[in-house]
């Protein structure tokens, strides 16, 4: 599991999970979406965007099943055992 805090106004954080492909993001607001089937080159062209958010909005909303987690980020990542 890769958990990285970013310099973004919309995205604090991203987590990705690489064996479940799975997308975790948090936003400014507090809110926590997970993103399945994403790919690693995603991931990565996400933490290497200058603006993350417009990165979100162009390449990830709306492309990948999500669910909005109610609880904290890290309690949203899939685990080893999953």
């Amino acid at each position: 599991m890769l958990v990285t805090a970013v310099d973004s106004t919309t995205l604090a954080t991203i987590a990705y999970v690489a064996a479940h492909q799975t997308l975790c993001l948090e936003f400014r607001c507090g809110a926590v979406y997970v993103y399945s089937t994403v790919p690693a080159e995603v991931h990565q062209a996400l933490l290497l965007a200058d603006s993350k958010g417009a990165y979100f909005n162009r390449h990830i909303r709306g492309r990948f099943p999500y669910f909005r987690q109610p609880n904290k980020l890290l309690m949203a990542l899939p685990t080893s055992a999953d």
